[in-house]
């Protein structure tokens, strides 16, 4: 009895300190080299040094996996070298730590879109829309990446099937 008041006033301290961490944004305590690395790859990148940026960014997470942006800009430059897949996978990445990124939303549908996956494009959209309650620049490019459809794969010589050589019947003495 004696000492109910002060557990539960340590008790009230310690809910209130524990709960101030969680009341910040994610990106707010994000490693300072990580957003200098990321940076870096994001130059990089702007350059057109695609093996450059993803050294630079892959350092980034290295240092911090919380670093959103990082997440975002490997899967840019993912997509840059036509791995739409593994773009897939790192904006989920980033949602992960953010459900509600609508650039992350929109990169991956537009990802699925060069993929091929328009019914799957067509969900992220919906969602992303539902997120952005006015006009968004993402969701409207993704909403036009899906009306454009997938792109056109032209088919060169080295990409056809291989067929099996006509065989000329020989007779037999």
């Amino acid at each position: 009895m004696r000492f109910t008041p002060a557990s539960i006033a340590l008790a009230i301290v310690l809910t209130t300190v524990s709960s101030v961490g969680l009341s910040q944004r994610p990106d707010a305590q994000i490693e300072p080299r990580s957003i200098e690395w990321q940076k870096a790859g994001a130059a990089a990148f702007a350059a057109g040094n695609l093996s450059g940026a993803t050294d630079a960014l892959e350092s980034a997470l290295a240092v911090d996996p919380r670093n959103r942006a990082a997440y975002i800009d490997l899967a840019q430059v993912a997509r840059a070298q036509g791995l739409q897949g593994k773009a897939i996978r790192l904006y989920k990445e980033a949602l992960l730590l953010d459900p509600t990124d609508v650039v992350a939303l929109a990169g991956q549908g537009e990802a699925m879109v060069e993929k091929g996956a328009l019914a799957k494009a067509k969900e992220v959209l919906a969602k992303a829309q539902t997120l952005c309650k006015g006009e968004c620049a993402p969701v409207s490019q993704l909403a036009a990446a899906i009306q454009k459809g997938p792109p056109a794969v032209a088919l060169t010589a080295k990409d056809a099937v291989p067929t099996a050589p006509k065989t000329v019947p020989t007779e037999t003495p």
